[in-house]
């Protein structure tokens, strides 16, 4: 009988949405990152309209988006790791997750899913998704959040 053992990564980034997904994702990585010393970057795209410069001042939303990286950091202490929270600025969320990915050589990228439905019904997964396990250069693990109670 083989012994089955967790997937191990030396590097993982993590995207950061906002949601409650995200602390299933870090929460998830950090334990499973234990064992091997691996490294949690949990990254945060705010997407730039093609209005703004690229640099754009965030200032307005600074403190909506430093509770979003303060969280994933406190969740990854519960879990007695250390993470490195990123803010990145892009035009496009699914590029700038592919783009971190590479440049850290990461070898592990998480993202998660809500369960959404658009208007009529239909599932909806959004356009960062298919762009990220389409272009990633490493193994992709999307998390979806459960189905909510009586939406099944």
């Amino acid at each position: 009988m083989s012994e089955t053992h967790p997937p191990t990564f030396r590097r993982a980034v993590v995207a950061l949405a906002g949601g409650p997904g995200d602390e299933r994702i870090v929460r998830l990585v950090s334990e499973l990152a234990k064992p091997s010393h691996g490294e949690v970057i949990a990254v945060h795209v705010v997407e730039i309209g093609w209005s703004l410069p690229l640099d754009a001042d965030i200032a307005g939303r600074s403190e909506e988006i430093q509770s979003i990286l303060d969280a994933a950091e406190g969740v990854a202490e519960s879990s007695k790791m250390r993470l490195e929270a990123v803010l990145l600025q892009a035009r496009d969320v699914g590029a700038a997750l592919v783009d971190e990915a590479t440049e850290r050589a990461a070898d592990l990228l998480v993202l998660s899913l809500p369960y959404r439905k658009r208007f009529g019904g239909d599932f909806a997964i959004g356009r960062t998704i298919p762009y990220v396990l389409k272009n990633a250069p490493c193994t992709v693990w999307v998390v979806r959040e459960p189905i909510p109670e009586g939406e099944a």
